[in-house]
């Protein structure tokens, strides 16, 4: 359960902010994305492959500037 302690006179749209920011690191939303359609382990090993390359591009550009 997340909880949003609010200190007497906060603005009730900032407490709103923290709870969507705790709510989306916790990562509820994308796990029920990523449950609604089965992706064979290929794929998914797949991807991640092309992630990592594409990280390593940047980490690599990063570098050279």
């Amino acid at each position: 359960m997340i909880i949003v302690p609010v200190k007497e006179g906060e603005n009730i749209e900032r407490a709103l902010k923290k709870f969507k920011r705790k709510f989306e690191k916790t990562g509820v939303v994308r796990e029920l994305r990523d449950r609604q359609a089965f992706t064979k382990f290929s794929v998914r090993r797949r991807d991640q492959i092309k992630k990592a390359i594409y990280i390593q591009k940047l980490r690599l550009q990063e570098e050279d500037v």
